[in-house]
């Protein structure tokens, strides 16, 4: 008997604890009902005043019309949005690479400002405004009808043996003469005796050809 009237005690807990569980939902929703009618009524009248700004302009066919293509067209519509999507993903790449080429770009310019290349860029802009304003526009023009003739003669002056010529003839001028020479001119005699030597004569052939290369050069026309 007491083990039943316990039992029929737990059985009766049950029942209220679950009774007074849904007490508190009903009273949650009820509460939530009386929150929620004062927002609905609102919509509600907002939506009846601004269909009555449109009036007669808008008709339900049109909204089920509406309704019937975006349904026909759904698979267009997702396709727009895979595009989307990859346009969004197309950008957030681009940024990344917009960032890895500016500073690689910042990084190429330090370098080559460490290297010099800017200051040589200065000096070279520099020597070109001395052209610029040493040279005029008749001076151009010379300069552009002669300058096959220019390119030809700076290739010639650095074929190898016109280099060594120049090199030699460099550092012959550089040579002390000897110590009885010194202080005083040569004589008639000391010429004549390095007539003689083979390269002498070699050499004065060469001046020699240089002389009649200058004679057979044609004379400029003299200016008015």
């Amino acid at each position: 008997m007491d083990k039943d009237l316990a039992l029929l005690h737990e059985k009766i807990d049950t029942l209220t604890e679950q009774l007074d569980e849904q007490r508190r939902r009903q009273r949650a929703l009820d509460e939530l009902k009386d929150d929620m009618i004062p927002i609905v009524n609102h919509m509600i009248k907002l939506s009846i005043d601004e269909l009555e700004e449109i009036g007669t302009e808008f008709q339900l066919e049109d909204l089920l019309f509406l309704l019937k293509r975006v349904l026909r067209n759904t698979p267009l519509l997702l396709q727009m949005m895979d595009q989307l999507e990859a346009i969004s993903a197309l950008g957030d790449e681009a940024q990344i690479l917009g960032k890895q080429v500016f500073s690689s770009t910042v990084e190429t310019l330090d370098r080559l400002e460490r290297g010099g290349y800017f200051a040589f860029a200065r000096e070279g802009w520099r020597v070109l405004e001395r052209i610029v304003t040493e040279f005029s526009e008749e001076d151009v023009r010379a300069l552009g009808d002669n300058v096959v003739t220019i390119l030809t003669t700076v290739r010639n002056m650095t074929q190898p043996d016109i280099m060594a010529l120049a090199n030699n003839a460099v550092d012959a001028i550089r040579v002390e003469e000897p110590a009885e020479e010194n202080g005083r001119n040569p004589s008639a005699l000391a010429l004549l005796r390095e007539l003689n030597d083979p390269r002498v004569r070699k050499g004065m052939m060469r001046m020699l050809n240089l002389v009649k290369a200058l004679a057979d050069q044609p004379e400029s026309p003299s200016p008015n």
